[in-house]
């Protein structure tokens, strides 16, 4: 290593012609690295970690089966904590979704509305049929709290677009 000067150093030396650091242990700060972003939860900016389109696809279908999985436990169908948990799980994932993939909270609400029906609701027969059927049947059943999570879900959405937008704007 060379200096200004083009004189040659040995490593380890200080900045400065003459000036080396003192030999013995130096304190080293832990320094958070890019792993602790998803042990903190945060940013470094301070700001909560944003869900992608495709974490925000697979947490509603995770969420919204956990809860359809629990209703089905405790009262032997899907009810009104089914629905709860529904209207939950869309207003998280709509408040929690980047901005560049605002749109994948409405649309991946139903689908895990749709994934539960299909997965946990009673059939009352065997068959393809009698599962489509069923679907059908729920969905119809549970319309109100299928419009009710994903008109949520837009509205805060469309909410979070406009603010973005007149921020842009103001700049």
């Amino acid at each position: 290593m060379a200096d200004r000067s083009g004189t040659a150093r040995p490593p380890g030396t200080g900045g400065a012609a003459g000036t080396a650091r003192p030999p013995g242990p130096r304190l080293r700060l832990p320094l958070r690295g890019r792993g602790d972003e998803q042990l903190y939860g945060r940013r470094r900016t301070g700001r909560p970690t944003r869900l992608t389109a495709i974490g925000t696809g697979v947490l509603a279908v995770l969420a919204t089966l956990a809860v359809a999985g629990l209703d089905r436990l405790l009262f032997g169908g899907l009810g009104w904590l089914f629905g709860l948990g529904y209207l939950v799980v869309c207003f998280q994932l709509a408040v929690r979704v980047r901005y560049a993939d605002l749109l994948a909270a409405p649309i991946s609400g139903p689908i895990a509305f749709a994934a539960a029906l299909l997965l946990l609701a009673p059939v009352g027969s065997p068959g393809v049929t009698a599962q489509v059927v069923s679907l059908a049947t729920g969905l119809a059943l549970r319309a109100g709290w299928l419009f009710s999570g994903t008109g949520l879900a837009a509205l805060i959405v469309l909410a979070r677009f406009v603010a973005q937008r007149r921020i842009h704007r103001s700049r």
